[in-house]
């Protein structure tokens, strides 16, 4: 008599329990080869950005301005003038010169009327973010949408409102190679930032040079009784806004809606508020890769600065001029 060979349910459930063990071994070198493609990514978008700003100082003699606001010798305000940020300046050298071309300059960011604002070309993006679709509206814009980005510029060590005092690479007024006296290779001139779904949440509005924005700055204070350019002082020590930073201090914007939500998606944020203690701007760089920050540096070179880089460092690779010796590849 024949008998039919098979799997007993036994046997079934045995091979079943063994493929999904498998498939949770995988699993996370599968996602974690996935990130490092993005990650590369990321990064090949930061080293074009700092091309594309290279090339615009070869051609103006200056580095880009890092918004056109309004002059003034103290402070920088990135809600006066015309407001377009250092990424609209840039864009020809990034070859986005038709998006360039629709841009009105004799009007502000938000008044465009052929809508270029509204544009995320892909090297804007960085897909470890889901930045893609995502717009910034509010009456700060007067209902203009802005699309978002994953990209911001260093401007000061202290905050985004004193670079005129305490400059990073790019300022207001823009600068030559010359006033970057701590070396192009040892400043810090770009970084991540990461964007919500929150229509109200300015992170990422890409046109604007706003904090958080298009601009980042890293609240580390200078030392009241030297008179130095910029000294770090130790009160600030624990306070900074570290990248990925997740307090004390937070990301500090024109508005911040739905706090309890930026918490949750380890993005906290505050509100600038003039004439009280929250009348300063300063934001982290911020991304999904894990343990740190792409950055790149003013002559062009990438590198990857960590969650937990010292205070101190961080301080002296964004300020231009301190005068400090940071070796860039130590951190």
């Amino acid at each position: 008599m024949r008998t039919r060979s098979g799997f007993t349910l036994v046997e079934l459930l045995v091979v079943i329990t063994i493929i999904g063990i498998l498939i949770a071994l995988l699993l996370p070198a599968v996602q974690a080869a996935r990130e490092a493609a993005r990650r590369m990514q990321c990064s090949n978008n930061l080293k074009q950005l700092a091309l594309a700003v290279l090339n615009y100082e070869n051609t103006h003699r200056v580095l880009p301005p890092s918004g056109i606001v309004e002059a003034s010798p103290s402070r920088f305000n990135g809600r006066s003038g015309k407001m377009f940020s250092w990424i609209v300046l840039i864009l020809p050298q990034l070859e986005q010169g038709p998006l360039h071309a629709q841009f009105d300059f004799k009007t502000s960011a938000v008044q465009q009327p052929a809508e270029p604002q509204t544009a995320q070309p892909g090297s804007l993006l960085c897909p470890s973010d889901s930045s893609q679709g995502r717009f910034f509206v509010s009456e700060l814009t007067g209902g203009k949408r802005f699309a978002k980005g994953n990209y911001a510029a260093y401007v000061s060590p202290y905050h985004t409102n004193l670079q005129p005092r305490f400059p990073g690479a790019l300022v207001g007024t823009g600068q030559t190679m010359a006033c970057i006296s701590d070396g192009t290779s040892n400043t810090l001139m770009l970084s991540e930032v990461r964007t919500r779904a929150h229509e109200q949440d300015q992170r990422g509005a890409w046109v604007l040079p706003w904090t958080g924005a298009s601009l980042l700055a890293f609240d580390h204070h200078h030392e009241k009784d030297s008179p130095a350019s910029y000294i770090a002082t130790p009160a600030s020590l624990g306070w900074t806004q570290i990248p990925n930073c997740q307090g004390p201090n937070m990301d500090m914007l024109y508005a911040c809606p739905d706090e309890a939500d930026a918490q949750m998606k380890k993005m906290p944020c505050a509100v600038y508020t003039p004439e009280t203690s929250l009348e300063y701007l300063s934001a982290a760089a911020r991304s999904q890769h894990p343990g740190g920050v792409n950055a790149a540096f003013v002559d062009g070179h990438v590198g990857f600065i960590p969650d937990s880089i010292n205070e101190y460092t961080l301080a002296y690779l964004i300020s231009a001029n301190d005068g400090q010796v940071v070796d860039a590849s130590q951190y």
